[in-house]
């Protein structure tokens, strides 16, 4: 990659890094990944910004340093089969599928996981399975998953997500109400429980349940 590209990549990197997003894997994992695939119409030309954006069915594509923080979080090795709640975009799923052996994302909103599915067909990535699912109920019949990352925020840690993560899993969560201050949560479960550490403030959409009404 030469020329206005390369310089672009490298910034955008460079605001990764300064956000403290400093895992190698990680990097390399969105480095690999064209967040532009991702945001089609008016916003397509603030791709490569550390903000997020809007997409369809009222939902929004992650900022990319936060996407890089929680994924850093999770400490995904090569082997781990990971679940994505709220598949918005598929961004977040991508990178994902860069780190793990298996991602299963879910949306209640059939429209995005269409959108989803076509690009990550569009790059290449075999070891995704995106649906359209209620995602606060997870999904048991894949369970259980050694990795959980939740992308809309939850009032509680969800008891269906937490019954569905391995005993030595790791699983990341925006906690609390919609309209205020939410904080972003990393649970291990042990063979005695769960362990909860505030990571930092966020923002995101709330997780509801249903499906939604898109077609």
């Amino acid at each position: 990659m030469t020329g206005p590209a390369a310089e672009i990549q490298m910034q955008f990197l460079f605001a990764l890094r300064s956000r403290g997003v400093t895992d190698k894997r990680v990097l390399g994992a969105m480095e690999a990944i064209d967040r532009g695939k991702f945001v089609r119409g008016i916003f397509a030309d603030r791709a490569y910004e550390d903000m997020p954006l809007p997409i369809a069915c009222g939902q929004t594509i992650s900022q990319p340093s936060v996407v890089g923080l929680m994924t850093q979080a999770l400490q995904i090795t090569p082997r781990d089969k990971v679940l994505e709640v709220g598949t918005g975009s598929g961004y977040q799923a991508a990178i994902l599928a860069k780190l793990a052996r298996r991602v299963y994302t879910v949306d209640r909103h059939a429209r995005l996981v269409r959108a989803a599915n076509e690009v990550f067909a569009d790059i290449g990535l075999t070891n995704i399975t995106a649906m359209v699912a209620d995602g606060s109920f997870g999904l048991p019949d894949q369970a259980p998953f050694d990795r959980i990352i939740v992308t809309a925020a939850a009032e509680d840690p969800p008891g269906p997500l937490l019954a569905q993560l391995k005993i030595g899993g790791i699983m990341m969560v925006p906690v609390g109400q919609s309209n205020a201050v939410q904080t972003l949560i990393r649970v291990h479960r042990s063979e005695t429980g769960f362990d909860y550490d505030e990571i930092r403030p966020v923002r995101f959409v709330p997780l509801l349940e249903g499906l939604g009404k898109d077609g």
